[in-house]
């Protein structure tokens, strides 16, 4: 899930919001200040209660940002890098390069999000309950008590035993240790996912028939979503499977042809398109990679622009390079890979291009890496 703007860093993370956030903060605030205040707490201003609603969907949104910060404070003191974290429309994700290194890590990381929400629900229960034992009954109050059992119902639903919950890691965490097997452990919770996914779905169906309207719905909808995220999930663990000891040497194509970014985009179209067999071209300058091509690319060039515009004008610029080093595990290079508009990745060594890694190198170790396992299998 890709941020639409950043908000800053904590804890040495980025932080950032994607578009989507504003659908349900909306909603949030609209049934709060339209329906669940005034049902509650009658004859108030009207102001107040948009006042009241927004403020308490400010305050939740914080709360899910505790949430993903703690995965990713946890995360990196167990060796993780994190890419960073983003708030959207079904709550957050924290953006962790790698796998957990153990299933004591793999707890510790999962298991900290849910139990920082739940002690941001017994904190503002807290004080719902000292308010309301002075005698309090205004709006303060009704605040206090939907953050307390939103946060606390956020927690619940979170360590559902269900993929890509944090539930789901919790029972991945399980499996593995006492299976030693991590993918069979992902496979495990990607299917639980998907159970409680059609569950969700069924149960939203129902309610929606029998009279709850848009809430049925929203859960349906929550079910869609945990079932593709738990197929992607088990997608990824096979993936990562099939891949294992598997270097990014192993499938790279060496000393591919290059380019020099001064090449005008007419003079490649007319002197070396056909004479190029693949569909990227890395720019050097003295050997050291400053540049990407890929046809599409140059296929957006206008042809009355071509002559008037270099490779480099139009290339992924070298900040946006996806550089790897001929030994690292192929496994760690796919999330970086994914993360790439071109789905290309450099490799170089001493900063001097060797190789290039494209997405039909990974097809291909794919399917070998999956042939070797049915091999393996079926000795």
């Amino acid at each position: 899930m890709r941020a639409s703007f950043r908000l800053g860093r904590i804890a040495g993370v980025p932080v950032g919001v994607n578009w989507s956030v504003l659908v349900i903060f909306l909603l949030i605030a609209w049934g709060l200040a339209a329906n669940q205040f005034p049902r509650s707490y009658p004859d108030r201003p009207v102001i107040a209660y948009v006042l009241a609603g927004l403020a308490a969907a400010v305050v939740f949104f914080l709360g899910l940002l505790a949430h993903e910060v703690s995965h990713a404070i946890v995360a990196r003191r167990n060796g993780l890098e994190v890419g960073g974290i983003t708030l959207w429309l079904f709550g957050g994700v924290a953006e962790l390069k790698g796998e957990a290194p153990s299933p004591g890590a793999e707890l510790r990381i999962a298991g900290v999000g849910p139990l920082v929400s739940l002690v941001i629900g017994l904190f503002f229960g807290g004080i719902a309950v000292a308010l309301a034992l002075t005698g309090y009954e205004g709006l303060l109050l009704g605040m206090l008590a939907w953050l307390a059992g939103i946060n606390v119902l956020l927690a619940v639903f979170n360590v559902l035993p269900a993929a890509p919950l944090d539930g789901g890691r919790l029972l991945r965490a399980a499996v593995w240790k006492a299976t030693g097997d991590r993918t069979r452990a992902s496979v495990v919770a990607a299917r639980a996912g998907r159970i409680l996914g059609v569950v969700l779905i069924g149960l939203g169906f129902w309610q929606f028939f029998v009279g709850a309207g848009f809430g049925g719905l929203w859960l349906a909808l929550i079910g869609w979503f945990l079932i593709g995220a738990a197929g992607m999930e088990e997608r990824q663990a096979r993936l990562g499977d099939a891949l294992r000891g598997v270097r990014v040497a192993d499938v790279m194509t060496p000393q591919p042809q290059t380019a020099s970014g001064d090449l005008t985009v007419a003079d490649f179209v007319d002197n070396y398109l056909f004479a190029y067999r693949h569909s990227a071209l890395p720019l050097t300058e003295e050997g050291r990679p400053v540049g990407l091509v890929t046809l599409d690319r140059v296929r957006g060039v206008p042809p009355d622009r071509r002559a008037g515009t270099t490779l480099s004008e139009v290339s992924c610029r070298a900040d946006e390079l996806v550089l790897a080093s001929p030994d690292e595990p192929l496994n760690d290079l796919l999330p970086r890979l994914s993360d790439c508009a071109d789905g290309r990745a450099l490799v170089v060594t001493d900063g001097r291009l060797v190789g290039i890694v494209s997405p039909s190198d990974i097809s291909r170790a794919v399917q070998r890496g999956s042939l070797r396992e049915q091999m393996t299998g079926g000795r």
